[in-house]
């Protein structure tokens, strides 16, 4: 059975999908950005902490870091810029997060 969540936080959307916790852009983040040029990503297994930063993004209008808004570990990592600058949110995931604790998830906003 797919389970489906979704929570925001810090510019952020936090989708669990009954497997992992996907983590992208929210179109409010998307349209302060402007078209994005750049992304550096953890790296694949890297374990994460709440509140570390994790994604740097440059685009047209600003430089910009984002935090983990959950402790877990890397399970993959959305390099296509392209899907970054998508009109539908749900297509501009940064990471993708396993092994959360999923309490820590309930408490999100």
């Amino acid at each position: 059975m797919e389970q489906q969540c979704l929570k925001h936080k810090d510019d952020l959307w936090i989708l669990f999908n009954g497997k992992e916790y996907c983590v992208g852009l929210t179109k409010k983040a998307q349209d302060d950005l402007g078209k994005v040029t750049f992304a550096s990503f953890p790296k694949v297994e890297a374990k994460v902490q709440a509140g570390m930063p994790v994604v740097e993004v440059e685009a047209e209008k600003a430089v910009c870091e984002f935090s983990s808004p959950l402790n877990g570990v890397v399970s993959s990592v959305n390099d296509q810029l392209d899907d970054l600058n998508a009109e539908d949110e749900m297509k501009a995931w940064l990471f993708s997060l396993k092994d959360v604790d999923p309490d820590e998830f309930t408490r999100l906003g």
